[in-house]
């Protein structure tokens, strides 16, 4: 296979099956994953895929957790039809792949899922999380919507946004330890960088052991260490959103 010598940076391999408690709508242009707790609420998040895309099983896995919580749970497609990343491609082609992609320019889809939100599912407070890719674009919303209540970036990719800290809105940024995509000293710069610029709350917490994608990996199935880790991410994803929204 052609990535055999380099590990996909979102593992990849540990990824399980998991068919979803909810269901696939059209939202305006976009196709979309919806999950509704059976109790009403008005309380919703948008999730936002990492490269693999928003038909992934884990992802489902978390849009399906959060509705456990109580939460309406959305995770649109935000490639709009575009083909996700698959772990047979040949990672020498990746950085061409995710030029056409670009996680700063979420906001059209963002608009018409805000809007389905509001008026298909009657909510009022709006939070959003995303992982990887989806974790840059929820800090790029966290600069710029005024429509979003809170957000989590989940080993959010830094250094696309690394000089743009004025965030708007509670914003929690979780990253691992061991992660091989985001240095840790990309990790001190950001939270050196909140500190002197932000005015909202914020947290960065940093996972020790963990690699890159450990909360919504199942990682667990495989490294047994690793599990109180990936259920303290998903605690703290949960008591984040509680607070703010």
């Amino acid at each position: 296979m052609a990535n055999e010598s380099r590990p996909c940076p979102c593992d990849i391999g540990d990824r399980f099956d998991y068919g979803g408690r909810g269901q696939e709508v059209q939202v305006g242009h976009i196709k979309a994953y919806v999950c509704k707790p059976s109790a009403s609420t008005d309380r919703a998040v948008i999730v936002i895929h990492d490269i693999f895309g928003w038909q992934l099983p884990n992802t489902r896995y978390i849009a399906d957790m959060l509705t456990t919580n109580g939460y309406i749970a959305i995770c649109p497609d935000f490639f709009v039809g575009q083909e996700a990343w698959k772990p047979s491609n040949d990672w020498a082609s990746f950085n061409d792949w995710v030029k056409t992609r670009d996680a700063g320019k979420t906001d059209k889809e963002v608009d018409v899922v805000l809007k389905y939100l509001k008026d298909q599912c009657g909510a009022k407070k709006i939070g959003v999380i995303g992982f990887c890719w989806g974790g840059a674009a929820v800090q790029h919303l966290m600069l710029k919507n005024p429509h979003l209540k809170t957000g989590v970036s989940l080993y959010g990719v830094i250094s696309r946004f690394e000089d743009k800290h004025s965030l708007l809105h509670p914003t929690f940024f979780i990253f691992g330890e061991k992660d091989d995509i985001i240095p840790l000293e990309q990790v001190t710069s950001l939270e050196q960088k909140l500190k002197q610029n932000c005015k909202v709350d914020y947290e960065v917490k940093i996972y020790p052991g963990q690699t890159h994608g450990f909360v919504h990996r199942k990682r667990e199935d495989i490294n047994p260490q690793d599990k109180p880790y990936i259920e303290e991410g998903r605690k703290d994803m949960i008591n984040w959103l509680n607070k703010y929204l």
